[in-house]
């Protein structure tokens, strides 16, 4: 009998699985590659949310682990996939100037925002206002990261691709069985695709669709991640990454022409060279109304679990959210009330209301 079967092989679940393997747990993974937000992400980690010059939620713990998470994945799948990178936000006005410094003062800000102006100018960047930068920021491959990982639990024979049947799961107090796996558990890490799920598809996941450009600029000559209405991220070769759009009706992973309008106008309004569209990439984030992930044990059937929700921000919640599981089912540390499901409470009385 296995540890785990774990349903999606995303960020989320990469990030469940390793913590596994990491204690010696046996896994098998599901996945039919219907969620495509991990692959086409931006990948982007960034402790403050620059919008409102506020800290993202628990930064530094997320922080603690991101490095040697990555590291380790690194090493395992002899692949780079962290970039540290410079995070440079262009201000617009002298108000802007005054806002970050202002934020900069702040005990839980000043050790992410910069207190010097980055004066530098770049070929294709007017800049009368200069730079803010952010410090402990960089993107991770994460395309490279779904892909690598799957050809590693390819080689353990740990992986199949196909659409899970929700049907065929049963459910006994001691073990779950999946046509002929057995395991003490089972973690799904689905997604948007978490709305098919019987099992959690009342929990608030609303879903944010996010649309992508990749561009060919031989002349923009970037080396920082800059972010102004749009970010911009070097990825060598004159390709850089340019998102993102935030869209809360449409929930198809279909590129659109609306998009792309958007995403060209405000990079217009950043750079001044010219630049080609290589690539435009769509995929629905699994957001959740009060921005905080969905993680937990459902309610009535204790080896039946979720981690879910992590939105906007994957690449830095990923590792923290699946300790914060595996520490919950295996050694019964209490979860966050921020991120436990035991929040919904509508979800929690439908449950037993269903069964």
């Amino acid at each position: 009998m296995l540890d785990y079967i774990i349903v999606g092989s995303g960020l989320a679940g990469i990030a469940f699985s390793e913590m596994a393997l990491k204690n010696n747990k046996t896994i098998f993974v599901f996945n039919n590659q219907s969620q495509n937000s991990s692959k086409i992400a931006g990948g982007l980690y960034n402790p403050v949310i620059l919008k409102r010059f506020s800290e993202v939620w628990k930064a530094n713990e997320q922080l603690d682990l991101l490095y040697p998470f990555y590291k380790n994945l690194e090493s395992k799948l002899s692949v780079t996939l962290d970039y540290k990178l410079a995070l440079l936000r262009k201000f617009y006005s002298v108000e802007e100037q005054n806002n970050w410094f202002t934020a900069s003062d702040k005990p839980n800000l000043s050790k992410f925002l910069s207190t010097h102006l980055i004066t530098k100018k770049f070929d294709s960047i007017p800049s009368p206002f200069n730079f803010g930068e952010v410090l402990f920021s960089g993107y991770v491959d994460t395309a490279l990261l779904v892909a690598s990982y799957k050809a590693f639990l390819m080689q353990q024979n740990a992986y199949l691709e196909e659409t899970f049947d929700y049907s065929e799961l049963k459910i006994n107090s001691e073990y779950i069985q999946y046509k002929d796996i057995k395991a003490k558990h089972i973690v799904f890490a689905e997604g948007f695709g978490m709305l098919s799920n019987p099992f959690f598809n009342q929990l608030p996941l609303d879903g944010t669709k996010g649309e992508l450009l990749l561009i060919k600029a031989p002349n923009l000559n970037l080396d920082v991640i800059m972010k102004s209405s749009v970010f911009v991220l070097p990825i060598g070769n004159d390709l850089y990454k340019v998102g993102a759009t935030y869209n809360w009706e449409d929930k198809t992973n279909i590129p659109t022409e609306a998009a792309k309008k958007e995403l060209t106008d405000n990079l217009k309004e950043l750079i001044n060279c010219d630049f080609e569209i290589i690539e435009h990439y769509a995929g629905v984030r699994p957001t959740v109304k009060d921005r905080r992930p969905l993680v937990g044990t459902h309610p009535i059937h204790n080896n039946i679990h979720v981690l879910n929700g992590l939105g906007t921000r994957g690449v830095m919640l990923a590792p923290a959210m699946a300790l914060d599981l595996f520490n919950l089912i295996e050694n019964k540390i209490p979860l966050d009330k921020n991120i436990d499901i035991s929040r919904i409470k509508n979800f929690v009385s439908s449950s037993y209301h269903n069964e």
